[in-house]
Protein backbone atom coordinates (compact mmCIF):
# COMPACT_ATOMS: atom_id res chain seq x y z
CA UNK A 1 0.00 0.00 0.00
CA UNK A 2 1.38 3.14 -0.85
CA UNK A 3 0.46 6.06 1.62
CA UNK A 4 -1.53 9.25 1.15
CA UNK A 5 1.22 11.36 1.14
CA UNK A 6 3.31 9.99 -1.13
CA UNK A 7 0.83 10.43 -4.05
CA UNK A 8 1.27 13.41 -4.33
CA UNK A 9 4.32 13.28 -5.00
CA UNK A 10 5.97 13.61 -8.83
CA UNK A 11 7.74 10.51 -8.28
CA UNK A 12 4.02 8.43 -7.98
CA UNK A 13 2.97 9.86 -11.03
CA UNK A 14 6.02 8.73 -12.81
CA UNK A 15 5.63 5.32 -11.35
CA UNK A 16 2.31 5.05 -12.06
CA UNK A 17 2.32 6.20 -15.82
CA UNK A 18 5.70 3.90 -16.24
CA UNK A 19 3.67 0.66 -15.21
CA UNK A 20 1.18 1.71 -17.51
CA UNK A 21 2.60 2.38 -20.79
CA UNK A 22 1.37 -0.35 -22.79
CA UNK A 23 3.68 -2.28 -25.17
CA UNK A 24 4.94 -0.97 -28.47
CA UNK A 25 4.71 -3.49 -31.35
CA UNK A 26 8.46 -2.92 -31.85
CA UNK A 27 9.22 -3.84 -28.57
CA UNK A 28 6.97 -7.02 -28.67
CA UNK A 29 8.51 -7.57 -31.99
CA UNK A 30 12.16 -7.36 -30.09
CA UNK A 31 11.20 -10.09 -27.37
CA UNK A 32 9.72 -12.02 -29.57
CA UNK A 33 13.08 -12.36 -31.82
CA UNK A 34 15.01 -12.63 -28.90
CA UNK A 35 13.19 -15.87 -27.56
CA UNK A 36 13.29 -17.39 -31.00
CA UNK A 37 17.21 -16.81 -31.31
CA UNK A 38 17.73 -17.86 -27.65
CA UNK A 39 15.44 -21.46 -28.59
CA UNK A 40 17.63 -21.58 -31.84
CA UNK A 41 20.88 -21.00 -30.31
CA UNK A 42 20.41 -23.07 -27.41
CA UNK A 43 17.47 -25.74 -28.70
CA UNK A 44 20.20 -28.21 -30.25
CA UNK A 45 22.61 -28.22 -27.13
CA UNK A 46 20.07 -28.87 -24.66
CA UNK A 47 18.15 -31.52 -26.88
CA UNK A 48 21.56 -33.34 -26.96
CA UNK A 49 21.44 -32.98 -23.20
CA UNK A 50 18.28 -34.40 -22.61
CA UNK A 51 19.03 -37.06 -25.24
CA UNK A 52 22.18 -38.33 -23.44
CA UNK A 53 20.84 -38.64 -19.66
CA UNK A 54 19.27 -42.02 -19.96
CA UNK A 55 22.76 -43.54 -19.26
CA UNK A 56 25.56 -44.93 -16.36
CA UNK A 57 27.62 -42.21 -14.61
CA UNK A 58 31.21 -42.07 -15.73
CA UNK A 59 32.81 -42.19 -12.41
CA UNK A 60 36.11 -40.68 -14.04
CA UNK A 61 34.29 -37.84 -14.38
CA UNK A 62 32.18 -37.23 -11.61
CA UNK A 63 34.30 -35.52 -9.55
CA UNK A 64 35.41 -33.23 -11.89
CA UNK A 65 32.00 -32.36 -13.93
CA UNK A 66 30.69 -31.14 -10.14
CA UNK A 67 33.55 -28.88 -9.29
CA UNK A 68 32.94 -27.13 -12.07
CA UNK A 69 28.92 -26.84 -11.11
CA UNK A 70 30.19 -25.77 -7.51
CA UNK A 71 32.65 -23.20 -9.26
CA UNK A 72 30.10 -21.69 -11.51
CA UNK A 73 27.34 -21.66 -8.79
CA UNK A 74 29.94 -19.43 -6.65
CA UNK A 75 30.67 -17.67 -9.51
CA UNK A 76 26.92 -16.95 -10.18
CA UNK A 77 26.99 -15.58 -6.33
CA UNK A 78 29.89 -13.73 -6.39
CA UNK A 79 28.48 -12.44 -9.67
CA UNK A 80 25.56 -11.19 -7.94
CA UNK A 81 27.15 -10.16 -4.78
CA UNK A 82 29.13 -7.50 -7.04
CA UNK A 83 26.29 -5.83 -9.00
CA UNK A 84 24.38 -5.48 -6.12
CA UNK A 85 21.97 -7.42 -7.14
CA UNK A 86 19.05 -4.63 -6.57
CA UNK A 87 19.96 -1.89 -8.95
CA UNK A 88 17.45 0.53 -10.64
CA UNK A 89 18.93 2.40 -14.21
CA UNK A 90 20.94 5.48 -12.73
CA UNK A 91 18.10 7.83 -13.80
CA UNK A 92 15.85 6.67 -11.53
CA UNK A 93 17.91 5.44 -8.67
CA UNK A 94 18.56 8.90 -8.56
CA UNK A 95 14.92 10.44 -7.21
CA UNK A 96 13.09 7.26 -6.63
CA UNK A 97 15.26 5.78 -3.90
CA UNK A 98 14.93 8.85 -2.22
CA UNK A 99 11.31 9.70 -2.72
CA UNK A 100 9.04 9.11 -0.03
CA UNK A 101 7.16 6.46 -1.70
CA UNK A 102 7.69 2.51 -0.02
CA UNK A 103 10.76 1.10 -1.26
CA UNK A 104 9.52 -2.27 -2.19
CA UNK A 105 6.74 -0.29 -4.95
CA UNK A 106 9.82 1.10 -6.61
CA UNK A 107 11.84 -2.09 -7.05
CA UNK A 108 9.60 -4.71 -6.67
CA UNK A 109 10.09 -4.97 -11.04
CA UNK A 110 13.54 -5.21 -10.21
CA UNK A 111 13.59 -7.93 -7.75
CA UNK A 112 10.94 -9.99 -10.21
CA UNK A 113 13.61 -9.66 -12.87
CA UNK A 114 15.82 -11.12 -10.52
CA UNK A 115 13.76 -13.97 -9.38
CA UNK A 116 13.43 -15.46 -13.05
CA UNK A 117 17.02 -14.77 -13.72
CA UNK A 118 17.71 -17.21 -10.42
CA UNK A 119 15.25 -19.58 -11.90
CA UNK A 120 16.83 -19.67 -15.23
CA UNK A 121 20.68 -20.25 -14.10
CA UNK A 122 19.98 -22.69 -11.63
CA UNK A 123 17.78 -24.66 -13.78
CA UNK A 124 20.38 -24.59 -15.98
CA UNK A 125 23.09 -25.86 -13.10
CA UNK A 126 20.85 -28.30 -11.94
CA UNK A 127 20.63 -29.92 -15.97
CA UNK A 128 24.23 -29.68 -15.91
CA UNK A 129 24.77 -31.64 -12.85
CA UNK A 130 21.60 -34.41 -14.30
CA UNK A 131 23.73 -34.60 -17.23
CA UNK A 132 26.91 -35.46 -15.38
CA UNK A 133 25.19 -37.61 -13.10
CA UNK A 134 23.27 -39.18 -15.75
CA UNK A 135 19.50 -41.09 -15.12
CA UNK A 136 19.63 -44.45 -15.87
CA UNK A 137 16.14 -45.34 -14.33
CA UNK A 138 12.58 -42.85 -13.97
CA UNK A 139 14.43 -40.12 -16.30
CA UNK A 140 11.16 -37.80 -15.78
CA UNK A 141 11.24 -37.91 -11.77
CA UNK A 142 15.38 -37.16 -12.22
CA UNK A 143 14.75 -34.44 -14.88
CA UNK A 144 11.94 -33.03 -12.67
CA UNK A 145 14.08 -33.23 -9.44
CA UNK A 146 17.12 -31.60 -10.76
CA UNK A 147 15.30 -28.77 -12.38
CA UNK A 148 13.44 -28.03 -8.84
CA UNK A 149 17.00 -28.53 -7.24
CA UNK A 150 18.46 -25.93 -9.25
CA UNK A 151 15.66 -23.50 -9.82
CA UNK A 152 15.89 -23.59 -5.59
CA UNK A 153 19.36 -23.07 -5.51
CA UNK A 154 19.36 -20.25 -7.82
CA UNK A 155 16.01 -18.52 -6.45
CA UNK A 156 17.60 -18.77 -2.68
CA UNK A 157 21.38 -17.80 -3.33
CA UNK A 158 20.11 -14.84 -5.12
CA UNK A 159 17.53 -13.92 -2.17
CA UNK A 160 20.64 -13.93 0.11
CA UNK A 161 22.27 -11.90 -1.78
CA UNK A 162 19.70 -9.25 -1.98
CA UNK A 163 19.50 -10.09 2.08
CA UNK A 164 23.19 -9.08 2.32
CA UNK A 165 22.75 -5.92 0.17
CA UNK A 166 20.13 -5.23 3.21
CA UNK A 167 22.87 -5.84 5.72
CA UNK A 168 26.57 -6.58 6.98
CA UNK A 169 25.38 -9.75 9.04
CA UNK A 170 23.72 -11.47 5.91
CA UNK A 171 26.49 -10.02 3.74
CA UNK A 172 28.87 -12.40 5.99
CA UNK A 173 26.54 -14.86 5.68
CA UNK A 174 26.82 -14.78 1.63
CA UNK A 175 30.36 -15.08 1.93
CA UNK A 176 30.51 -17.99 3.82
CA UNK A 177 27.50 -19.45 1.32
CA UNK A 178 30.11 -18.68 -1.47
CA UNK A 179 33.18 -20.05 0.61
CA UNK A 180 30.96 -23.29 0.89
CA UNK A 181 30.78 -24.02 -2.58
CA UNK A 182 33.90 -23.30 -3.20
CA UNK A 183 34.88 -25.74 -0.43
CA UNK A 184 32.86 -28.47 -2.42
CA UNK A 185 34.14 -27.64 -6.21
CA UNK A 186 37.64 -28.52 -4.23
CA UNK A 187 36.71 -31.82 -2.26
CA UNK A 188 34.37 -32.55 -5.58
CA UNK A 189 37.81 -32.35 -7.40
CA UNK A 190 40.01 -34.17 -4.86
CA UNK A 191 37.57 -37.17 -4.47
CA UNK A 192 36.74 -37.77 -8.47
CA UNK A 193 40.78 -37.75 -8.61
CA UNK A 194 41.26 -40.60 -6.31
CA UNK A 195 39.52 -44.00 -4.82
CA UNK A 196 37.08 -42.26 -3.43
CA UNK A 197 35.06 -41.61 -6.51
CA UNK A 198 33.04 -44.98 -5.58
CA UNK A 199 30.94 -42.49 -2.82
CA UNK A 200 30.26 -40.63 -6.02
CA UNK A 201 29.07 -43.06 -7.97
CA UNK A 202 27.07 -43.96 -5.21
CA UNK A 203 25.06 -40.84 -5.21
CA UNK A 204 24.82 -40.99 -8.96
CA UNK A 205 22.71 -44.20 -8.15
CA UNK A 206 20.89 -42.89 -5.87
CA UNK A 207 17.08 -43.55 -5.96
CA UNK A 208 14.86 -40.74 -8.17
CA UNK A 209 12.39 -40.40 -4.95
CA UNK A 210 15.66 -39.58 -2.91
CA UNK A 211 16.57 -36.85 -5.13
CA UNK A 212 12.73 -35.54 -5.31
CA UNK A 213 12.72 -35.18 -1.49
CA UNK A 214 15.69 -33.32 -1.80
CA UNK A 215 14.23 -31.00 -4.16
CA UNK A 216 11.17 -30.41 -2.17
CA UNK A 217 13.42 -29.62 1.07
CA UNK A 218 15.42 -26.87 -1.09
CA UNK A 219 12.83 -25.69 -2.68
CA UNK A 220 10.49 -24.95 0.79
CA UNK A 221 14.24 -23.69 2.24
CA UNK A 222 14.22 -21.03 -0.83
CA UNK A 223 10.45 -19.72 -0.99
CA UNK A 224 11.56 -19.26 2.87
CA UNK A 225 14.80 -17.17 1.68
CA UNK A 226 12.56 -15.06 -1.00
CA UNK A 227 9.93 -14.23 1.29
CA UNK A 228 12.57 -12.74 3.69
CA UNK A 229 13.75 -11.55 0.60
CA UNK A 230 11.19 -9.32 -0.22
CA UNK A 231 10.32 -7.89 2.99
CA UNK A 232 13.55 -6.88 3.34
CA UNK A 233 13.76 -4.59 0.26
CA UNK A 234 12.06 -1.82 2.17
CA UNK A 235 14.93 -2.11 4.46
CA UNK A 236 17.76 -1.72 1.90
CA UNK A 237 20.22 1.26 2.76
CA UNK A 238 19.89 3.78 -0.26
CA UNK A 239 23.16 4.63 -0.65
CA UNK A 240 23.64 1.02 -1.18
CA UNK A 241 21.55 0.77 -3.63
CA UNK A 242 22.64 3.96 -5.37
CA UNK A 243 26.30 2.62 -5.59
CA UNK A 244 25.24 -0.54 -6.97
CA UNK A 245 23.01 1.48 -9.45
CA UNK A 246 26.16 3.88 -10.31
CA UNK A 247 28.30 0.57 -10.72
CA UNK A 248 25.87 -1.28 -12.75
CA UNK A 249 25.30 1.87 -15.08
CA UNK A 250 29.29 2.27 -15.97
CA UNK A 251 29.51 -1.38 -16.47
CA UNK A 252 26.61 -1.27 -18.83
CA UNK A 253 28.46 1.64 -20.44
CA UNK A 254 31.31 -0.15 -21.07
CA UNK A 255 29.53 -3.51 -22.39
CA UNK A 256 26.96 -1.18 -24.63
CA UNK A 257 30.20 0.87 -26.24
CA UNK A 258 32.50 -2.21 -26.30
CA UNK A 259 35.54 -0.79 -24.26
CA UNK A 260 35.71 -4.01 -21.69
CA UNK A 261 38.91 -2.36 -20.66
CA UNK A 262 36.76 0.06 -18.56
CA UNK A 263 34.98 -2.82 -16.59
CA UNK A 264 38.65 -2.93 -14.85
CA UNK A 265 39.12 0.55 -13.63
CA UNK A 266 35.38 0.47 -12.43
CA UNK A 267 36.27 -2.80 -10.30
CA UNK A 268 39.50 -1.00 -8.87
CA UNK A 269 38.14 2.49 -8.30
CA UNK A 270 34.95 0.27 -6.26
CA UNK A 271 37.60 -1.50 -4.48
CA UNK A 272 39.64 1.06 -3.48
CA UNK A 273 37.32 4.11 -2.16
CA UNK A 274 37.05 5.57 0.70
CA UNK A 275 40.35 3.23 1.93
CA UNK A 276 43.42 4.52 3.94
CA UNK A 277 46.61 2.98 2.73
CA UNK A 278 49.84 3.02 5.39
CA UNK A 279 53.11 4.78 4.66
CA UNK A 280 55.52 2.30 4.10
CA UNK A 281 59.48 2.90 3.36
CA UNK A 282 60.35 1.44 0.25
CA UNK A 283 63.23 -1.49 0.28
CA UNK A 284 66.49 -0.82 -0.14
CA UNK A 285 66.82 -2.92 -3.01
CA UNK A 286 64.70 -0.38 -5.11
CA UNK A 287 66.33 2.28 -4.83
CA UNK A 288 69.61 0.77 -5.51
CA UNK A 289 68.35 -0.68 -8.92
CA UNK A 290 67.51 2.62 -10.17
CA UNK A 291 64.81 4.95 -10.99
CA UNK A 292 63.20 2.49 -13.22
CA UNK A 293 62.07 0.30 -10.68
CA UNK A 294 60.56 2.79 -8.87
CA UNK A 295 57.03 2.87 -10.86
CA UNK A 296 57.53 -1.08 -10.97
CA UNK A 297 57.00 -1.32 -7.64
CA UNK A 298 53.88 0.30 -7.40
CA UNK A 299 52.46 -2.82 -8.76
CA UNK A 300 54.32 -5.05 -5.99
CA UNK A 301 52.71 -2.94 -3.55
CA UNK A 302 49.28 -3.23 -4.97
CA UNK A 303 49.40 -6.82 -5.53
CA UNK A 304 50.49 -7.34 -1.52
CA UNK A 305 47.68 -5.49 -0.65
CA UNK A 306 45.11 -7.98 -1.96
CA UNK A 307 46.32 -11.51 -0.80
CA UNK A 308 42.83 -12.76 -1.45
CA UNK A 309 42.79 -12.36 -5.02
CA UNK A 310 46.50 -13.83 -5.40
CA UNK A 311 45.28 -16.89 -3.01
CA UNK A 312 42.25 -16.52 -5.37
CA UNK A 313 44.68 -16.79 -8.72
CA UNK A 314 46.62 -19.54 -7.58
CA UNK A 315 43.50 -21.61 -6.22
CA UNK A 316 42.25 -21.16 -10.01
CA UNK A 317 45.61 -23.62 -11.19
CA UNK A 318 44.00 -26.63 -10.84
CA UNK A 319 40.71 -25.77 -12.95
CA UNK A 320 42.82 -27.05 -16.27
CA UNK A 321 43.26 -30.59 -14.66
CA UNK A 322 39.57 -30.78 -13.49
CA UNK A 323 38.60 -29.28 -17.13
CA UNK A 324 40.53 -32.25 -18.70
CA UNK A 325 38.88 -34.95 -16.69
CA UNK A 326 35.47 -33.54 -16.56
CA UNK A 327 35.25 -33.35 -20.24
CA UNK A 328 37.37 -36.22 -21.71
CA UNK A 329 38.39 -34.68 -24.81
CA UNK A 330 42.63 -34.46 -24.36
CA UNK A 331 44.33 -31.35 -23.96
CA UNK A 332 42.80 -29.18 -25.73
CA UNK A 333 40.23 -27.48 -23.68
CA UNK A 334 42.71 -28.15 -20.82
CA UNK A 335 45.32 -25.97 -23.16
CA UNK A 336 42.93 -23.16 -23.85
CA UNK A 337 42.43 -22.41 -20.41
CA UNK A 338 45.83 -23.08 -19.09
CA UNK A 339 46.74 -20.66 -21.66
CA UNK A 340 43.79 -17.69 -20.51
CA UNK A 341 44.62 -18.85 -16.80
CA UNK A 342 48.70 -17.80 -17.29
CA UNK A 343 47.56 -14.73 -19.20
CA UNK A 344 45.09 -13.36 -16.53
CA UNK A 345 47.89 -14.12 -13.54
CA UNK A 346 50.00 -11.64 -15.72
CA UNK A 347 47.13 -9.18 -16.47
CA UNK A 348 47.00 -8.96 -12.77
CA UNK A 349 49.71 -6.52 -12.26
CA UNK A 350 49.79 -4.04 -15.38
CA UNK A 351 47.45 -1.12 -13.65
CA UNK A 352 50.67 1.01 -14.51
CA UNK A 353 51.06 0.36 -17.48
CA UNK A 354 47.24 1.08 -18.56
CA UNK A 355 47.93 4.21 -16.89
CA UNK A 356 50.74 5.20 -18.65
CA UNK A 357 48.86 4.31 -22.04
CA UNK A 358 45.88 6.34 -21.19
CA UNK A 359 48.52 9.54 -19.66
CA UNK A 360 51.12 9.46 -21.88
CA UNK A 361 52.26 13.42 -21.03
CA UNK A 362 52.22 12.07 -17.17
CA UNK A 363 54.71 9.02 -18.19
CA UNK A 364 57.61 11.51 -19.79
CA UNK A 365 57.46 13.28 -16.94
CA UNK A 366 59.33 11.03 -14.90
CA UNK A 367 62.15 11.14 -17.31
CA UNK A 368 63.20 7.64 -17.24
CA UNK A 369 64.27 5.93 -19.79
CA UNK A 370 61.03 4.07 -21.01
CA UNK A 371 63.01 1.04 -21.86
CA UNK A 372 64.14 0.64 -18.67
CA UNK A 373 60.60 0.93 -17.07
CA UNK A 374 59.10 -1.60 -18.99
CA UNK A 375 61.73 -4.18 -18.66
CA UNK A 376 61.20 -3.60 -15.00
CA UNK A 377 57.26 -3.46 -15.20
CA UNK A 378 57.52 -7.10 -17.15
CA UNK A 379 59.38 -8.87 -13.74
CA UNK A 380 56.13 -9.31 -12.29
CA UNK A 381 53.89 -10.18 -14.57
CA UNK A 382 56.25 -12.58 -15.87
CA UNK A 383 56.88 -14.23 -12.40
CA UNK A 384 53.05 -14.01 -11.26
CA UNK A 385 52.94 -15.97 -14.92
CA UNK A 386 55.15 -18.55 -14.58
CA UNK A 387 54.02 -19.59 -11.44
CA UNK A 388 50.45 -20.08 -12.22
CA UNK A 389 51.68 -22.37 -15.24
CA UNK A 390 54.14 -24.35 -13.43
CA UNK A 391 51.41 -24.81 -11.01
CA UNK A 392 48.72 -25.93 -13.23
CA UNK A 393 50.88 -28.22 -15.58
CA UNK A 394 51.96 -30.06 -12.13
CA UNK A 395 48.93 -30.11 -11.12
CA UNK A 396 48.01 -31.83 -14.96
CA UNK A 397 50.91 -34.11 -14.43
CA UNK A 398 49.98 -35.28 -10.95
CA UNK A 399 46.06 -36.10 -11.85
CA UNK A 400 47.72 -38.33 -15.57
CA UNK A 401 47.00 -36.16 -18.09
CA UNK A 402 51.08 -35.71 -18.81
CA UNK A 403 54.07 -38.32 -19.14
CA UNK A 404 56.59 -38.11 -16.82
CA UNK A 405 59.08 -35.55 -17.56
CA UNK A 406 59.49 -31.61 -16.78
CA UNK A 407 56.59 -30.21 -18.10
CA UNK A 408 56.08 -27.69 -15.09
CA UNK A 409 59.13 -25.98 -16.78
CA UNK A 410 57.64 -25.11 -19.66
CA UNK A 411 55.46 -22.45 -17.56
CA UNK A 412 58.62 -20.51 -16.25
CA UNK A 413 59.84 -20.64 -20.25
CA UNK A 414 56.71 -19.32 -21.64
CA UNK A 415 56.68 -16.55 -18.95
CA UNK A 416 58.14 -13.89 -21.02
CA UNK A 417 55.74 -14.43 -23.62
CA UNK A 418 52.66 -14.13 -21.44
CA UNK A 419 54.28 -11.13 -19.87
CA UNK A 420 54.77 -9.16 -23.19
CA UNK A 421 50.94 -10.13 -24.10
CA UNK A 422 49.33 -8.97 -21.33
CA UNK A 423 52.05 -5.43 -21.54
CA UNK A 424 50.10 -5.31 -24.78
CA UNK A 425 47.10 -5.61 -23.79
CA UNK A 426 47.58 -2.99 -21.11
CA UNK A 427 48.81 -0.75 -23.88
CA UNK A 428 46.21 -0.89 -26.63
CA UNK A 429 43.52 1.56 -27.26
CA UNK A 430 39.70 1.63 -27.15
CA UNK A 431 37.58 -0.09 -29.40
CA UNK A 432 37.49 1.60 -32.87
CA UNK A 433 34.21 1.41 -33.63
CA UNK A 434 34.55 3.22 -37.43
CA UNK A 435 36.71 0.43 -38.83
CA UNK A 436 34.61 -1.75 -41.24
CA UNK A 437 32.42 -4.51 -40.84
CA UNK A 438 33.51 -7.94 -42.78
CA UNK A 439 30.46 -10.02 -43.81
CA UNK A 440 30.80 -14.07 -43.51
CA UNK A 441 28.67 -17.08 -44.22
CA UNK A 442 27.58 -16.96 -40.24
CA UNK A 443 27.10 -13.27 -40.53
CA UNK A 444 28.78 -10.02 -40.24
CA UNK A 445 31.95 -9.68 -38.21
CA UNK A 446 32.96 -6.17 -37.01
CA UNK A 447 36.66 -5.74 -37.18
CA UNK A 448 37.28 -3.09 -34.34
CA UNK A 449 35.73 -5.26 -32.08
CA UNK A 450 37.79 -8.40 -33.33
CA UNK A 451 41.26 -6.56 -33.61
CA UNK A 452 40.61 -5.21 -29.80
CA UNK A 453 40.31 -8.44 -28.40
CA UNK A 454 42.97 -10.45 -30.22
CA UNK A 455 45.56 -7.41 -29.16
CA UNK A 456 48.21 -8.89 -26.65
CA UNK A 457 46.49 -12.34 -27.39
CA UNK A 458 48.29 -13.14 -30.54
CA UNK A 459 51.77 -11.90 -29.34
CA UNK A 460 50.89 -14.27 -26.23
CA UNK A 461 50.18 -17.31 -29.12
CA UNK A 462 52.86 -16.84 -30.92
CA UNK A 463 55.35 -16.43 -27.87
CA UNK A 464 53.77 -19.91 -26.78
CA UNK A 465 53.59 -22.06 -29.72
CA UNK A 466 56.71 -24.36 -28.41
CA UNK A 467 54.46 -24.79 -25.35
CA UNK A 468 51.42 -25.58 -27.22
CA UNK A 469 53.14 -27.75 -29.58
CA UNK A 470 54.39 -29.97 -26.67
CA UNK A 471 50.67 -30.13 -24.79
CA UNK A 472 49.11 -31.26 -28.60
CA UNK A 473 52.04 -33.80 -28.71
CA UNK A 474 53.25 -35.05 -25.64
CA UNK A 475 55.86 -36.02 -26.68
CA UNK A 476 58.34 -38.76 -24.27
CA UNK A 477 60.96 -36.06 -23.99
CA UNK A 478 60.12 -32.60 -23.39
CA UNK A 479 63.83 -31.34 -23.39
CA UNK A 480 63.15 -30.02 -27.19
CA UNK A 481 60.32 -27.93 -26.78
CA UNK A 482 61.75 -26.41 -23.22
CA UNK A 483 65.06 -25.32 -25.15
CA UNK A 484 62.75 -24.07 -27.84
CA UNK A 485 60.05 -22.52 -25.68
CA UNK A 486 63.15 -20.72 -23.45
CA UNK A 487 64.44 -19.04 -26.53
CA UNK A 488 61.10 -17.80 -28.07
CA UNK A 489 59.94 -16.28 -24.66
CA UNK A 490 63.01 -14.47 -24.12
CA UNK A 491 62.71 -12.99 -27.84
CA UNK A 492 59.51 -12.11 -27.86
CA UNK A 493 59.66 -9.77 -24.48
CA UNK A 494 63.17 -8.72 -25.23
CA UNK A 495 61.38 -7.56 -28.79
CA UNK A 496 58.56 -5.94 -27.42
CA UNK A 497 60.38 -3.94 -24.97
CA UNK A 498 62.54 -2.74 -27.49
CA UNK A 499 59.72 -1.44 -30.08
CA UNK A 500 57.12 -0.18 -27.63
CA UNK A 501 59.37 1.84 -25.39
CA UNK A 502 60.95 3.75 -28.57
CA UNK A 503 58.25 6.66 -28.31
CA UNK A 504 58.56 7.13 -24.68
CA UNK A 505 62.27 7.85 -24.39
CA UNK A 506 63.13 11.03 -22.13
Amino acid sequence: MIPATARTHPAFAYLRARRRRPASWSDRYTSVFVLLVAAAVLGHPVAEALAGLARQADPARLGPGLALVAAAYAGFLALARALGPVVLPAADASWLVTSPLPRRAVLGRTALLLLVAAVLAGAALGLTALWLFGAPGQLGVRLAAALVLGAAAGAGGMATAVLGQQSPAADTRLQLLIGGALSVAVLAAVLGAGPARRMLAAVAEAPASLGAAVAGVASVVAAFLVRRAWAALDRIPAHRILASSTRTARVTSAATTLDPGMLTWVAEDAHWRGRALRSRPWPRLVSRLGPASAPAWQEWLRVGRRPGRLAALLGAAALPAVCANATGDGLGPAAGLLLCGALTAAAMCTAGVRRDGGDPALARMLAVDGRAVMAARAVLPALLAAAWSALALGVLQAVGELPPGAWWALGPTAAPALAAGALRMARRRPVDHSMPVIDTPGGAVPTGPLLWAFTGVDLALAGSLPALAALASRPASVAPYLAAQAGTGAAVLTAYVLRSARGSRP
